[in-house]
């Protein structure tokens, strides 16, 4: 575990943010955002290098912590948020993204190792970065903060070929309203964004042709993960007495509402 800041010094202390999985995609899209808007950001994601390029893009003026982290190892989320709080002094956001859709394929064909490792990255990864925030902000003063959980809208529906990945996107819809529940003695907030097709790495599919409850292939419309990002960066804004418990983003005409 190695971390590098960007920028330490500062007139005054900006609010600060987690943003796992950010070196690619919607978290570096919302770290960015976030950045812009004037938070202090930390990068946490396995590789060093992608979220080295999200800080580079952010500019000069950016406040940015870089820590590589594997989200599934208690260990490296420990040390994470350790860093954050050595470097920051708080937290005040956490944008749990980190997540994989794992291989695709028949529930008879999928692997323990296959579903395991979908379940590791999208649900126990996204619990021990919320323990550990919500750990930080408890005890912080002043007392409090928000977790802002990725979701997905296999959330609500699923596609086919994606038991993994839906179960655990349903599983943090119950860790969004437990740590909602838990968290308001504390002032912590929690709620969640459901995102339908924003155009990264894992939808590329999308521009060629996915499978549809049909049977058949077809392309699909995509966002712009920016349009994501804007949606975060407003419920990261609001104050602590205001929620948006779930949100849902997505590609407008995406086969989602009514029959595709």
């Amino acid at each position: 575990m190695s971390n590098n800041l960007l920028n330490p010094a500062k007139d005054s202390a900006p609010r600060t943010a987690v943003v796992t999985g950010a070196g690619s995609g919607i978290g570096r899209a919302v770290a960015l955002a976030l950045a812009g808007a004037g938070w202090a950001v930390a990068l946490a994601g396995r590789r060093p290098e992608p979220l080295a390029e999200t800080a580079a893009l952010a500019g000069p003026d950016a406040r940015m912590l870089t820590v590589p982290a594997d989200v599934t190892l208690p260990q490296d989320v420990d040390a994470l948020f350790s860093s954050v709080q050595e470097c920051f002094g708080r937290l005040d956001l956490l944008f749990n993204n980190a997540g994989t859709f794992g291989p695709g394929g028949p529930v008879e064909e999928l692997a323990y190792e296959d579903w395991r490792g979908v379940v590791d990255v999208n649900l126990t990864g996204a619990f021990l970065c919320a323990q550990a925030a919500y750990r930080q902000m408890k005890e912080q003063d002043p007392q409090g903060g928000r977790i802002i959980n990725n979701g997905s809208i296999s959330a609500h529906t699923p596609r086919p070929h994606s038991v993994a990945y839906t179960a655990t996107k349903h599983a943090i819809t119950g860790l969004t309203k437990s740590l909602s529940l838990d968290g308001r003695p504390y002032r912590i907030a929690c709620g969640q964004i459901d995102i339908g097709n924003a155009a990264t790495d894992m939808t590329e599919r999308m521009r060629t042709g996915t499978l549809q409850a049909n049977g058949e292939l077809a392309v699909e419309p995509v966002m712009a993960a920016d349009d994501v990002a804007r949606t975060v960066l407003h419920m990261a804004d609001l104050p602590l007495e205001a929620n948006v418990q779930f949100a849902t983003v997505m590609a407008t005409a995406m086969p989602y509402v009514g029959r595709g």
